[in-house]
């Protein structure tokens, strides 16, 4: 039995583009569209899950507002739909237009079909995991906050479904702001404990010197102010997961403590000479190299491995590009339910100045932006000004582009000369088409190539 192949629809109003896309992508069942009207007619009759929309469509193909109008038709009609835009090379201020419109990834000319494949995959995935959230909606509402669609953190989604049901003990890494709770409280969720305690603690935020009787307990009188028998946070997560949040924050002295608890599960309380069974998953999190701090002695390598049975590492906002907007629409839309706000979405200089700003931040700090810019928008759509980011990364952005043509160009030049000036040749090296070669060649004034 032959499986049934996703639908695509691809529109396009040239029939050549039309024609070689429908040939290179056979793993798709493809469906084409040489304008709205036509889109509308296949969308009614096919209900593709994801369409790719040149912007540049008739009547005025040498504009985007065609092209913008039919992104705005399709969703209207299936808001779920995940529409990847084809732009040109310069048209990056309508690809953002688009992006705030709703699409959900632009994609430039030209069209190298095994770049596209990765980009119509990346977006079936995620039809296919919102649809089956909306579909089922079995997932608790801390597991529906990872949200991300692109490559790194798809990993990590991976991860946390394939490790939630086994009891191993788990090291998240990544940087201040990147969602460590967040991943802790989703593998709590879809493990086994998603009905006992989820307990948190962070190592760093409590003195040394009560960290310990937060985590252990203590019986009456074990010092001043004990007045009564108190348990501690590993003794309260008993049946469940316990969370050690910025663990390379840990004294020393309280390290050996934890190590011991972690190979045997038995705990005494301060004060107390009884020891006690404990039953919990535990996971932990910090920003720190804990190797680099083994190497200075701040970390025991033993405790080390003893909570590395499996490491998750996060990826930085900056490194996630497709997630942003993405988050900046939920983050978006929190808020104006939090906030009795009606802001309906970003400009497109918001949408530009979100993508090119590099998030030191991270999750944290975009949440902070937007929430400020909520409370202080008095329009419907929030605009760069309101977002206070720093300006000067447009600066970065035409440093990153100058690197890249130089980059790709040189790239060009070295592998035409090592294929002896052989086009065909200098195209399979470089691992693209020979009407990509020959467009990039243009692109970057090379074409002395050609000619000589």
């Amino acid at each position: 039995m032959s499986q049934i192949k996703p639908k695509i629809l691809v529109i396009d109003d040239d029939p050549g583009i039309l024609k070689q896309l429908k040939w290179s992508l056979s793993d798709f069942d493809i469906i084409t569209a040489e304008n709205q009207t036509g889109a509308m007619a296949q969308m009614r009759l096919h209900a593709p899950t994801v369409v790719t929309l040149d912007l540049g469509l008739p009547p005025d193909p040498t504009n985007a507002s065609e092209g913008l109008a039919t992104l705005t038709a399709i969703l209207s009609f299936a808001p779920h739909t995940k529409v990847i835009v084809i732009t040109g090379n310069d048209d990056r201020k309508n690809a953002v237009k688009a992006i705030a419109l709703g699409a959900t990834d632009f994609f430039q000319k030209p069209v190298e079909p095994d770049i596209l494949i990765h980009f119509l995959t990346r977006a079936l995935h995620l039809y296919q995991l919102e649809e089956e959230n909306r579909r089922l909606n079995l997932l608790a509402p801390s597991v529906n906050n990872i949200i991300g669609s692109s490559q790194p953190m798809q990993r990590v989604i991976k991860m946390v479904e394939r490790i939630a049901k086994n009891n191993i003990t788990t090291l998240l890494l990544g940087e201040s702001g990147t969602g460590k709770e967040v991943l802790a409280k989703a593998i709590h969720q879809l493990s086994d404990r998603k009905n006992k305690p989820f307990i948190a603690i962070n190592c760093a935020s409590i003195p040394e010197n009560l960290l310990e009787s937060e985590l252990f307990g203590y019986e009456k009188g074990a010092f001043t102010g004990a007045h009564k028998q108190t348990k501690g946070k590993i003794e309260c997560a008993h049946g469940g997961t316990l969370f050690l949040d910025e663990i390379g924050d840990m004294p020393l002295n309280l390290q050996a403590k934890m190590l011991r608890f972690l190979q045997e599960r038995l705990i005494e309380r301060i004060g107390g000479r009884q020891e006690i069974e404990i039953d919990i998953r535990v996971i932990c999190a910090t920003h720190r190299n804990l190797e680099e701090m083994i190497n200075q002695e701040f970390f025991r390598e033993d405790l080390f491995y003893r909570i590395n049975e499996i490491c998750i590492n996060i990826p930085a906002l900056r490194e996630r590009d497709s997630d942003i907007i993405l988050l900046s629409k939920t983050i978006l839309k929190q808020f104006n339910e939090e906030l009795n706000a009606k802001i309906k979405g970003f400009t497109p200089e918001a949408i530009n100045a979100l993508m090119n700003y590099s998030w030191p931040g991270n999750i944290r700090e975009l949440q902070n932006k937007i929430k400020s810019a909520v409370i202080m928008s008095d329009n419907n759509y929030i605009d760069e000004l309101e977002l206070g980011l720093n300006a000067s990364t447009q600066d970065n952005i035409i440093v990153l582009r100058d690197v890249r043509a130089q980059a790709e160009s040189k790239a060009i030049v070295s592998a035409y000369e090592l294929c002896n000036g052989n086009m065909s040749k200098t195209a399979e090296q470089l691992g693209v088409t020979r009407p990509t070669l020959y467009a990039l060649i243009e692109k970057y004034n090379i074409n002395e190539l050609v000619s000589s």
